[in-house]
């Protein structure tokens, strides 16, 4: 399981995402943090997991303006 802390990327943080899903191997759990504006980017995220390949495990908002995404390679 790793964590990755995406925040400081803004709107920007897809490429980034889609990058780290597809290094993961077989059964690898990666938890993404990340900024959220409006709720376009959590719809946006968990079709990226699921293009990906992955898993979604959990989404939840963390605080204010930030949200997490569990995934899991399947």
């Amino acid at each position: 399981m790793k964590r990755y802390d995406l925040r400081h990327l803004k709107d920007n943080y897809e490429p980034r995402m889609r990058e780290i899903l597809d290094e993961h191997k077989q059964g690898e759990v990666a938890i993404f943090l990340f900024e959220i504006g409006d709720f376009t980017p959590i719809q946006n995220s968990a079709d990226l997991v699921k293009e990906c390949g992955y898993e979604l495990l959990n989404s939840l908002k963390f605080n204010e303006v930030d949200w997490t995404i569990v995934a899991k390679k399947g």
